[in-house]
């Protein structure tokens, strides 16, 4: 009885004082933070974050994607397939791959439904219009969308200014990369209406040959507001050009010293194709309210559709001589006689795969806060209509059935997926010093997928068939505490529960006898924080432990997708070490290091043995690909009146290509120093604010690596005079390159 006295004198606190409160005093910022209040974490959350804000971002805005940004924070490892951070680009936390992290902007979800990834190549020059992001690392708090299973990355788009504005940001450098960005806004009209928008132009040649990337975007808000709503619809979109650079750099090329090799779009003979490209556009749309309902009591809800069409374009070279044939049949081609009278089965063509999908769906969050008590309930409900198929454009000197082609569609499937979610938060000060947290989440997922697929299969002598329908109930419970010490000192600690479906990839490149499974991880994760505003150190220890985790084999499909299989039991384990330092006013100096243990238990090999069929090797156990043992970050930053200028560094670690722990499928550790320098002219009167800066990459030169994999692997020779054979690409990043940049606003 006396709970619920208390409360109800508790909403009738929050009530009265609403309506003591003036309507127009509420800000339109305070409303807009809102939006993603109940995905994010605050400081009192026992969960591991780091949060970049507004002013980091800017500094950063040369024109790379967001996964180079994210290398301020620990535990990441950025890569680009043309070695500059601008095109295709991806990025790991704690070890885990881009699919297994969640994505959300403004808490609506951007993982692709079926892949489970973001293209960043779609959204090109996002970071110019965010206004500040975090990242959450292991299983974080409930968030919408894709299950997360190493991190969290939660954007806010920038807020709309109150006042009129008017901004260039241009740069140019290394390999013709130019970015050119206008921004606009109007400020507030007949005091309850505000407009601003973007337009963004990135193009680059590459480091690799033929890498280059022609990019537009766009992005566009408006907002009502009035007393205790505001209202706002947003909408980006990204126009992506994209020659293909996802092959990698054969090995024995690379060990030539050549370090910028494009296998794709071979013709032979030397001669490469110009239209070996991957053309797609894609559109956001977000309505959203945000509306206080008391001073206690805020509601966020928001309506999105995104709609993405395109495809890729590829020679394919008939490749006989090196065992990679184009075989008629598989594009559901007939054979036909050539110029020497002969039948021929194989042939050189082009082919397209296009895609063409509609993601829309609804989110909201109803968030409580008063004195000792936050709570959020909130969730969403998403569709994905997804169409994939492809056609044959031009067959090398073909005479078959003309029905065949050109424009001769070989495949065709449909996917449709519902994802739906409902949690609840509660974060409790049980005394002042003291915070329990608590996190229950239930997830729905309904996911099908007919047709017929892009690979032949041999077993009917046709079109593999896709015939996926599996749906999912998944509970994911959170709970933690947080004790701060002192005003200097605080620790906490959690464990969190999380699963996750297989993607597209794990259902239509399994085996014949291989099914995927979903995955689970339970996360225990124990941290320690001090600061004192001069100095701060930060020290957690995690423990991720999964049960048929679907890991990375070492194995690509066409497009240089990385393949993955279940595994019963596996872990990561690690400790995450921060620090910052204030060593003077105008200079300061932050780190972090990831000292980490990644295994798989009771691992077994397969592998193709040209004797006897399949070779297989039991291993034990074994690291997991692409998991270095160690992480490690620095930057130094000066800044003095309008002078900046920052050292950053990082340390990468030995990665394995696949999960035998193999030096020979490895990729070296690097340790590569950016410096970036800024001046802010003093904004005088009607003369507007400029600010110059001049980015060099890689300033010692370093050679390295920072992705790759095994194309095949394989044993020939007999028992007595047995090899094992390493087909390896690799991703050489660019060499020492430079970016300047200048930004105007008035």
């Amino acid at each position: 009885m006396k709970r619920k006295l208390l409360l109800a004198a508790t909403l009738l606190h929050c009530f009265a004082t609403f309506a003591e409160s003036p309507g127009d005093s509420l800000k339109i910022k305070d409303l807009q933070e809102v939006q993603v209040i109940s995905v994010r974490t605050g400081e009192k959350t026992p969960i591991t974050y780091s949060n970049l804000d507004r002013s980091t971002i800017e500094a950063n805005n040369f024109g790379q994607d967001i996964p180079y940004l994210l290398t301020l924070t620990p535990s990441v490892i950025s890569t680009s397939d043309a070695g500059t951070g601008i095109g295709y680009t991806g990025f790991r936390i704690r070890g885990t791959d881009a699919n297994r992290i969640n994505v959300t902007a403004n808490s609506v979800p951007l993982n692709d439904s079926e892949s489970h990834g973001v293209f960043w190549v779609n959204m090109p020059d996002l970071i110019s219009s965010l206004q500040d992001l975090q990242v959450q690392r292991g299983v974080g708090a409930s968030t919408n969308g894709a299950g997360a299973f190493g991190a969290s990355i939660n954007m806010k788009t920038g807020y709309i200014p109150q006042e009129a504005y008017s901004e260039f940001n241009g740069s140019y450098g290394s390999f013709n990369t130019a970015k050119t960005t206008f921004k606009l806004g109007t400020g507030k009209i007949a005091e309850n209406f505000t407009f601003d928008g973007r337009i963004s132009s990135i193009s680059s040649d590459g480091f690799i040959d033929r890498a280059s990337v022609s990019l537009k975007s766009y992005m566009a808000q408006g907002a009502y507001s009035k007393n205790n709503t505001l209202v706002k619809f947003i909408t980006l979109g990204g126009k992506e050009r994209t020659y293909h650079a996802w092959d990698g750099v054969p090995k024995e090329i690379l060990e030539t010293g050549n370090r910028t090799y494009n296998p794709s779009g071979s013709m032979g003979n030397n001669d490469f194709y110009d239209n070996q490209t991957d053309n797609y556009l894609q559109t956001h749309y977000q309505l959203s309210l945000m509306q206080r309902l008391t001073d206690c009591i805020n509601l966020n809800a928001a309506l999105h559709y995104t709609k993405g069409a395109g495809y890729y374009e590829e020679y394919k070279y008939n490749d006989e001589a090196n065992y990679y044939p184009v075989v008629l049949k598989k594009y559901l081609l007939k054979p036909f006689v050539n110029d020497a009278g002969e039948i021929s089965e194989n042939s050189d063509l082009v082919r397209q795969k296009h895609l063409d999908n509609d993601f829309y769906g609804g989110i909201f969050s109803l968030d409580y806060e008063l004195n000792k008590l936050d709570i959020s309930l909130g969730g969403g409900i998403n569709k994905y209509d997804g169409n994939h198929w492809g056609l044959v454009k031009w067959v090398k000197n073909y005479a078959g059935d003309a029905d065949f082609y050109p424009d001769h569609e070989y495949y065709r499937s449909k996917g449709v997926k519902t994802d739906a979610n409902i949690y609840l938060k509660n974060n409790y000060s049980l005394f002042d010093n003291l915070n329990l947290y608590g996190d229950l989440q239930y997830r729905f997922i309904d996911y099908s997928i007919n047709g017929k697929n892009d690979k032949w299969d041999k077993r009917i002598n046709e079109m593999q068939n896709l015939n996926v329908d599996r749906r999912f109930d998944f509970f994911n419970p959170k709970a933690g505490i947080f004790y701060r010490i002192n005003k200097y000192n605080n620790v906490y600690g959690s464990v969190a529960v999380a699963h996750r479906e297989p993607n597209r990839n794990n259902y239509t490149d399994a085996g014949e006898t291989e099914k995927p499974v979903a995955e689970r991880l339970t996360d225990y994760e124990l941290g320690y924080r001090f600061a004192n505003g001069r100095f701060s150190v930060g020290l957690n220890v995690y423990y991720m432990l999964y049960k048929d985790q679907l890991v990375l084999t070492g194995k690509v499909n066409e497009i240089g997708e990385l393949l993955t299989s279940n595994v019963p039991d596996s872990y990561r384990a690690g400790i995450e070490l921060t620090a910052s330092v204030n060593i003077t006013p105008d200079l300061s100096w932050s780190g972090n290091t990831t000292l980490s243990d990644n295994r798989i238990k009771e691992f077994t090999e397969y592998v193709e043995d040209w004797e006897t069929g399949t070779a297989v090797n039991y291993l034990g156990t074994v690291p997991i690909a692409f998991s270095p043992d160690i992480i490690a970050g620095s930057m130094f930053s000066y800044v003095h009146k309008g002078f900046r200028a920052a050292l950053q560094s990082q340390y990468v670690g030995k990665q394995f290509m696949d999960n035998t722990g193999s030096a020979d499928r490895s990729i070296d550790a690097y340790f590569v120093n950016n410096l970036r320098f800024g001046y802010d002219f003093p904004c005088k009167g009607t003369f507007p604010f400029v600010s110059v800066n001049l980015l060099v990459n890689n300033i010692f030169n370093e050679e390295y690596e920072s992705n790759g994999y095994v194309w095949y692997t394989w044993y020939e020779g007999t028992c007595n005079d047995r090899k094992r054979g390493n087909d390896l690409r690799y991703f050489p990043q660019a060499g020492t390159n430079v970016m300047a940049n200048i930004v105007i606003k008035f």
